[in-house]
């Protein structure tokens, strides 16, 4: 490596040496060539990087600037810290596919005897016995903008109900639905117990006699909230996919839903018959 070139500044008379203008930090060129390791597989997912005291030593470098460069790391998502037992290269999480054929599967449950399984199953690839729900459920009166997605008056009486879908212990997505509660109250839809519900919310609305006819969603990505970050533990830099879900009987709207994936674990595709 040549020598680097220093500019001298004059500053309130004192002379201060800095880097020409055309020279990365050296905190930058160190997380390059780490990105580098970890990006080409010479560092593998999951594997430690190397320590604050290696990297001074492989580099040449101050242990502030080995820091600022892991940091760096962090926030592109591309490491982790455990305190305790150090930095390593993120794992590779597996990548759900949404599309829109995952919502006939539902539909499929009410039409014959087959193993049970909802669209998340289904997106996952994963058996029903491989995941599990946390769960709450509350009575709430629907805010403005809930009501307008219902087309029902503001304060209208809305179940709301909030998930946390597991596989194999990993939390992989949140999502927070309202039914109305007129609809749903006293039955065993307003039950906790009984989720997971075998074909999801279309099978819970054919037991009340509602019959699904479409379904609309809107999707965007933003970055998580507090909440989000640590509840799927989402590392910096990272964005989630969210999904604005309104469930439709006819004309009307049966069920809201806002959903939050981490973007670094989902893929968004679907089919268009243009037939």
């Amino acid at each position: 490596m040549g020598r680097a070139t220093i500019r001298t500044t004059l500053i309130e008379g004192t002379v201060t040496n800095v880097p020409a203008p055309h020279e990365r930090p050296r905190y930058r060129r160190v997380a390059d060539e780490l990105r580098h390791r970890i990006m080409s597989g010479a560092i593998p997912a999951g594997s430690i990087l190397p320590s604050e005291t290696t990297i001074m030593a492989e580099f040449g470098v101050a242990r502030g600037t080995a820091r600022e460069a892991i940091a760096l790391l962090r926030s592109e998502g591309l490491a982790i810290t455990e305190m305790g037992r150090g930095t390593f290269a993120r794992p590779v999480l597996p990548i759900r596919r949404l599309g829109s054929e995952r919502y006939r599967r539902e539909l499929e449950q009410i039409r014959g005897d087959l193993p049970p399984e909802t669209s998340f199953t289904v997106d996952q690839g994963v058996r029903w016995n491989d995941y599990r729900l946390d769960k709450a459920f509350h009575e709430v009166p629907a805010g403005v903008a809930t009501a307008d997605l219902f087309g029902v008056p503001a304060g209208t009486m809305l179940l709301e109900r909030r998930f946390v879908f597991y596989t194999d212990g990993v939390a992989q997505q949140m999502s927070t639905s309202y039914y109305l509660l007129a609809m749903v109250a006293g039955t065993p839809v307003a039950d906790p117990d009984r989720e997971p519900w075998p074909g999801g919310n279309t099978a819970q609305m054919y037991s009340l006699g509602v019959t699904i006819t479409g379904i609309r969603e809107r999707v965007r990505s933003r970055m998580p909230v507090a909440n989000e970050v640590e509840t799927l533990h989402i590392p910096g830099g990272t964005p989630v996919v969210t999904i604005a879900r309104q469930t439709y009987a006819e004309d009307q709207v049966v069920e809201v839903a806002d959903i939050v994936i981490p973007a670094d674990r989902v893929e968004l595709g679907y089919w268009i018959d243009l037939t």
